[in-house]
């Protein structure tokens, strides 16, 4: 263990059932902001393109250092401005969202099967994990213990979350998808630590015994730790934590050696860029984030980059760690999907085991 010290929406407006979507949209708590690149003013017919950027809520830093750098190369290289809107939320709500109308061109979420949904919605063509590099994976993390202000309840690793009197905070696995990865952790805690499933069971079920609030995303899940002061510990991403730090928040964290890989994917999504004519810089897009620029964007705001190069200029940010164990250990998302997150199964039942 190492103990260390967080033309979409626009042209759905345009259209005649905008009024129910977004009203759906903004209930599932989607923001959408927008970046223009730096070239200048509105420009109109080939001179300007339009892309919509979904992703999840955390990610927003990086972006918001890689998306002028990518505006630029594309004008300087095409003589073509590209206007990139951005939403962001929990996970789970912006695969929803695409699936209901939010007519992304390029989805960045916090795990495959909420990429898969959107697949499963006919509107990403099966495959697209082998249409950019790295299985489609553009930069990782991993789990993280993050504690009051001199760890008062010592906590040294995912055991101490299963006792009465430490109360975590963690998002909904049925709404983020990094709650899924926390939900998994601790699962994967015990299975791939000489454990069976009946103990993971129990110890899962104890640990959520102790969680007061189950908020819809990450980044809820921070603010009611850090604003709220609710919970003794928050289990979160690394990059969340290592994002705080960078906005003065020195609160220290534990990152146990038993641990799981998030894997955070990309993909283009086909059926809105081919009715946008947006392909092209869309796949653009897609490439540009494995650039050594763009890795370096992602490692400087927490990610662990999966450009090895780029891992190795960040490697005492990012410590390697012996216990790491993969959703493919799991049995892999599909199974994952079906025995843990599905309506009635195993988190449904903790949830209504211990009355919540």
């Amino acid at each position: 263990m190492k103990l260390r010290t967080g033309k979409g929406l626009r042209r759905l407006i345009e259209r005649s059932k905008l009024w129910k979507k977004s009203v759906a949209l903004f209930l599932v708590g989607t923001t959408l902001s927008w970046v223009i690149s730096a070239c200048g003013g509105a420009v109109s017919g080939g001179d300007r393109v339009e892309l919509t950027l979904v992703s999840y809520a955390v990610t927003r830093a990086a972006y918001e250092q890689i998306i002028p750098q990518f505006t630029q190369q594309w004008q300087a290289e095409h003589d073509q401005d590209v206007v990139i809107q951005q939403s962001y939320g929990g996970s789970g709500s912006q695969a929803r969202a695409v699936i209901d109308g939010l007519e992304a061109d390029v989805v960045a979420l916090a795990l495959a099967l909420d990429t898969k949904a959107i697949e499963d919605a006919g509107l990403i063509e099966p495959g697209w994990e082998n249409e950019a590099p790295n299985d489609s994976i553009i930069h990782r993390s991993v789990a993280t213990i993050i504690t009051r202000e001199g760890n008062p309840k010592n906590i040294q690793g995912w055991d101490d979350l299963a006792r009465d009197d430490v109360s975590t905070i963690t998002a909904n696995p049925k709404t983020s998808g990094g709650a899924r990865w926390n939900f998994l952790v601790l699962w994967g805690h015990k299975t791939e630590n000489g454990g069976n499933e009946e103990q993971a069971l129990e110890f899962v079920q104890q640990v959520y015994q102790n969680v007061p609030i189950l908020p819809r995303n990450a980044r809820e899940a921070t603010d009611i730790f850090y604003e709220q002061g609710q919970g003794d510990v928050l289990i979160n991403y690394e990059n969340e934590v290592l994002l705080a730090q960078q906005q003065g928040q020195t609160l220290p964290f534990v990152i146990p050696e038993s641990n799981i890989s998030i894997d955070n994917p990309i993909a283009v999504v086909d059926a809105n860029v081919d009715r946008h004519g947006t392909r092209e810089v869309a796949e653009a897009f897609v490439r540009f984030l494995y650039t050594p620029e763009a890795q370096r964007a992602f490692a400087e705001v927490g990610f662990r980059p999966v450009d090895e190069a780029i891992a190795g200029e960040f490697s005492e940010k990012y410590p390697s760690l012996s216990g790491l164990f993969t959703v493919q250990d799991l049995g892999g998302w599909d199974t994952v999907q079906d025995k843990f997150f599905a309506d009635g199964a195993i988190f449904d039942d903790i949830q209504a085991n211990i009355g919540r």
